[in-house]
């Protein structure tokens, strides 16, 4: 394994597929490891770059990865697509991100801290409730409005 130049993920929950690639870019192996066999493979691997689309799991596996040495790259998915050559499948998906990860001028995701996503997840939280609560106000402005139409009252309104 110390002739893999980058090692590109496909993130999943159970399984991840990995497509290694060498230093001119052919592919040396493209298959599918368990949550425990992907954590052993980069534990052994010496140094590269290790390529992933960018998504909420990357971030970990990104800490993960640089912990132990790696080059990580965060790649958005909106860069990745265009590489796909077949029908949309893992082992397709693993090799587009070698494919983009070989790419000179790719514009990669940095790697959140988990504080950073902490912060990032509480604050989707309030925007969450901010929107629902938005929407509860126009739902009962909705429901006086119609109460009021024809003089009508709300008990009346309800018996209809």
């Amino acid at each position: 394994m110390a002739d893999i130049q980058i090692l590109a993920i496909d993130l999943a929950k159970r399984s991840f597929q990995i497509c290694a690639t060498g230093p001119g870019g052919a592919v040396l192996f493209n298959r599918t490891v368990s949550r425990a066999k992907l954590e052993k493979i980069l534990t052994e691997q010496s140094h590269c770059i290790v390529a992933m689309e960018a998504c909420a799991t990357s971030h970990f596996w990104g800490r993960f990865a640089r912990a132990l040495g790696h080059d990580v790259r965060l790649i958005p998915p909106v860069y990745v697509k265009p590489f796909v050559k077949r029908q949309k499948n893992d082992a397709a998906d693993a090799a587009a991100i070698a494919e983009a990860a070989l790419r000179p001028n790719l514009h990669y995701v940095a790697v959140k801290s988990v504080e950073h996503q902490a912060r990032a997840v509480a604050f989707r939280t309030h925007q969450c409730f901010v929107r629902q609560r938005t929407q509860l106000m126009a739902l009962s402005e909705q429901i006086r409005l119609r109460a009021t139409v024809g003089g009508a009252s709300l008990e009346s309104w309800g018996a209809r």
